[in-house]
């Protein structure tokens, strides 16, 4: 079986905003001595995991990237219902309500375990009940996201009734969370860190880049007014703003280690293939959520190269190392360059790994057929 698949994925969003700067501008980047947009891996990850298509695959096989899983513990403890109902959303009661101060204590210890407390807040150094209150919550925090897989929220789950039951927090060396034999295909393929809890740490075993255009790109500005409704005495408008946006062909490229991906399931190899199914399916039609609602800017791939084999693993972004230029059909352009850069480090390297593609403009390959390449 190969151990590594790569994925080398061409997709053209039209006037789009996808991944915003702190500015709000198109994030960009520099290459080949000129100005690509640009689309953050962290961006791209976030729309898969949290897609529908990963979804399917099963709640029980999905984590929660959270620091506020203290504050749901205070909140289950409080109101009487159970970890689970707090999680989903659920308005739930029926068991034993405890007193706040009781809360606080069994929330930060449990929270703990996963990351670094905030700091403990007084309550009574604040006279302002909704501040006090939202400082409480904040205090119940740890200081930096952590991936909890459903393995050790249902553990959590299980500490909290039974600190319900003897309304106080556990000693720190008595709690057991945290597991290494989980199934959690989001962390699985792109792991997670605990700095505390190394033993626990999970190396990712998909590689994603950042997806950057294969040409050269201006940002433009979008002047934009909006009409009060109601204002019939003044003919001017009710709002006027700026946005910036760009479009584009993206260059986007994955490497998948798929003997790591097994490992980290567990060696559950159904799992494993439905993963790599599910991966495939969101990078090929699943979009960033960024401006979509000004932009309508979702897209699918028109075309898709996937490799499979032990050899080194290579990006061919240098294909696009000087921009596609062309006035005729940039998207053919960006095709070319990339088969014809495969070929040739393929032939400079003496690499024979196999590939198969889908292909928009000629109708060639599907979906299907590049999955069942993957996991085959």
């Amino acid at each position: 079986m190969s151990k590594f698949i790569q994925l080398h994925v061409l997709t053209s969003y039209p006037a789009s905003n996808l991944n915003r700067d702190d500015l709000g501008s198109p994030k960009r980047v520099v290459m080949g001595n000129t100005t690509r947009l640009r689309v953050s891996s962290q961006c791209l990850k976030r729309a898969w995991r949290t897609s529908d298509i990963f979804q399917n695959l099963g709640s029980e096989h999905m984590g929660v990237r959270t620091k506020e899983m203290g504050r749901h513990i205070f909140t289950a403890l409080t109101k009487g219902c159970t970890l689970q109902d707090v999680l989903a959303g659920k308005a739930a009661s029926g068991h034993a309500m405890l007193e706040e101060k009781e809360a606080v204590a069994i929330a930060r210890t449990i929270a703990g375990v996963f990351g670094k407390n905030k700091s403990a807040y007084d309550p009574k150094k604040d006279v302002d009940t909704d501040d006090s209150r939202r400082k409480l919550l904040e205090s119940l925090e740890i200081e930096q996201l952590a991936h909890f897989s459903q393995e050790e929220i249902a553990a959590i789950s299980a500490q909290v009734e039974a600190c319900r039951q003897n309304r106080k927090a556990p000693e720190e060396k008595q709690v057991n969370l945290l597991r290494t034999n989980i199934k959690a295909v989001d962390i699985a393929m792109f792991g997670r860190m605990l700095a505390a809890e190394k033993d626990y740490n999970m190396d990712a075993a998909v590689q994603v880049a950042h997806a950057m255009t294969v040409h050269a790109v201006t940002v433009a500005d979008d002047f934009f007014t909006a009409v009060d409704d109601l204002n019939r005495d003044d003919s001017g408008a009710g709002h006027m703003g700026v946005s910036e946006f760009g479009a584009g062909v993206f260059y986007l490229y994955l490497c998948i280690d798929r003997d790591l991906l097994q490992q980290n399931l567990q060696d559950d190899a159904e799992l494993t293939n439905r993963a790599l199914t599910a991966l495939l399916q969101a990078v090929a039609q699943v979009s960033p959520t960024g401006k979509q609602n000004s932009f309508g800017s979702h897209a699918y791939a028109s075309y898709i190269l996937a490799e499979r084999g032990n050899e080194q693993p290579r990006n061919l972004s240098v294909a696009y190392l000087t921009g596609v230029n062309s006035k005729d059909d940039v998207l053919q352009d960006a095709i070319t360059r990339l088969t014809d850069t495969r070929a040739h480090m393929n032939k400079a390297y003496g690499q024979k790994t196999e590939c198969a593609e889908l292909n928009i403009l000629t109708g060639s390959g599907s979906l299907k057929d590049l999955a069942a390449f993957m996991v085959g």
